[in-house]
């Protein structure tokens, strides 16, 4: 397969030696079925990805160990072990969260090996100057920036776009699980490692895309970026104050930003008083937690919001009231933010019967063109959050622009699809930007 060297791992718990394997695709080769792959052979260099081609010899389902099947294509390969090479079956596998980019199963050691448990690399071991030697053809200059992008889901919209417009600009990115990093608390060597014991220490920029359920420790993670000295598109301060409803609110009163009318209040015994002060019913009852519309509901009447109220307080759950801006017809506007400049804002409309404009709640986008304080609104809201990336939600209202909420990982499939911007290319351009990176894409 071309591959000079790799670790593996003994594993006579298994019966196919698999390889790690990406790019997967099956084609044919007269009558035969044959499969293209990429090996990135080295786990501390992702960049280097040796392009192989094999026969396809069968299709098996396997059992990982966390107990789930999946059907795994089957090549045969020789492989060199000291002295001795020999054919094996592999099964190409995501190893891509392992130590080792290879196992070794008991098919290729039985009749050949002993295995002694306590030992390891009995038959054969490569020294750092032995790989870095035979690997030097593959090394790839470094031309652009390396970027880590901090998320939960490679195959999300708003990810896969991120990746496309960074590579289209020379640069190199990588996609982190926010769950499997872990970190190293220490003065003199502080460190961030993923999965299998990978020290993450070479990235530029990294951008975060963190799901609420996982706010705390994402944060924590980017504050251990920043302090390596890596810069992070949005801070952990500004992603937790946008994702904290209440303070968020209590920072736009403080900066003059007009939002609807907002009430708070801990005590059941205060819920009549609640509701009067933002206007009666119907209101809008909010989960301080809530995100893409969900934990939002919109009471009718004073009597609906008295039951609403009461019942989130039961269960000890932080709400904030808002006046209902009916004027607003089930419209909002969303503004993206990069940098200090909107690149492009979309009009949300609601489905029939339902208040919430979001696209994950069945909304439909359109462009429009916003007025200049819809704007300066978006622009303001932006900055007292500190965030260099944001989603700014304005609902038009008989009193002006008012702001519902700015969301610190704006998705960008319903804006994109709306206006036609690449807004993924601008979040790119905007690290280029603040790391005095002068690109030739």
């Amino acid at each position: 397969m071309g591959i000079p060297a790799i670790k593996a791992r003994v594993d006579s718990g298994a019966k196919t030696s698999s390889i790690q394997a990406t790019n997967i695709k099956v084609y044919n080769k007269g009558a035969q079925e044959w499969v293209k792959f990429e090996v990135n052979p080295l786990q501390e260099n992702r960049s280097i990805a040796i392009e192989c081609d094999a026969r396809l010899i069968d299709r098996r389902m396997v059992k990982s160990s966390s107990g789930i099947s999946e059907e795994r294509l089957v090549v045969k390969t020789p492989v060199a072990l000291g002295h001795d090479t020999f054919g094996i079956e592999l099964t190409l596998a995501n190893r891509d969260t392992m130590e080792f980019r290879m196992l070794l199963g008991r098919e290729a050691l039985t009749n050949r090996y002993m295995v002694n448990p306590a030992d390891s690399y009995a038959i054969q071991d490569f020294k750092e100057e032995e790989l870095n030697s035979i690997y030097a053809p593959y090394f790839k200059e470094k031309t652009g920036l390396k970027i880590a992008l901090l998320a939960s889901n490679p195959e999300l919209y708003s990810n896969k776009r991120l990746v496309e417009a960074a590579e289209a600009r020379g640069h190199e990115i990588v996609f982190l699980n926010v769950e499997l990093a872990y970190m190293k608390l220490d003065a003199r060597s502080p460190e961030i490692r993923y999965r299998g014991g990978n020290i993450l220490n070479e990235f530029d920029a990294v951008i975060p895309r963190i799901k609420p359920s996982v706010t705390f420790y994402g944060c924590a993670l980017i504050r251990q970026f920043d302090n390596l000295g890596v810069y992070c598109q949005n801070s952990a301060e500004a992603i937790a104050q946008s994702r904290d409803k209440l303070f968020a609110s209590q920072l736009f009163s403080k900066n003059d930003i007009h939002i609807p009318i907002t009430g708070f209040a801990k005590s059941p015994m205060d819920t009549k008083d609640l509701i009067r002060m933002v206007n009666g019913a119907p209101l809008i009852i909010k989960l301080l937690e809530s995100t893409q519309g969900k934990g939002v509901v919109l009471a009718e009447t004073n009597k609906a919001a008295e039951s609403v109220i009461n019942a989130f307080k039961s269960v000890n759950t932080n709400i904030l009231v808002q006046e209902f801006i009916k004027e607003a017809n089930g419209q909002d506007i969303r503004c993206f933010v990069v940098n200090g400049k909107v690149v492009a804002s979309m009009q949300r409309q609601a489905e029939k019967g339902e208040f919430r404009a979001n696209i994950h709640q069945g909304g439909k986008a359109s462009i429009i063109k916003i007025t200049q304080e819809e704007r300066k609104l978006a622009l303001k809201a932006a900055k007292v959050l500190n965030l260099a990336v944001a989603g700014v939600d304005i609902i038009r209202s008989n009193k002006g622009p008012l702001l519902l909420e700015v969301n610190s990982s704006p998705g960008l499939e319903g804006i994109e699809n709306a206006t036609g911007q690449d807004i993924a290319n601008s979040m790119i351009m905007a690290i280029e930007k603040k790391l005095k990176f002068s690109s030739l894409a």
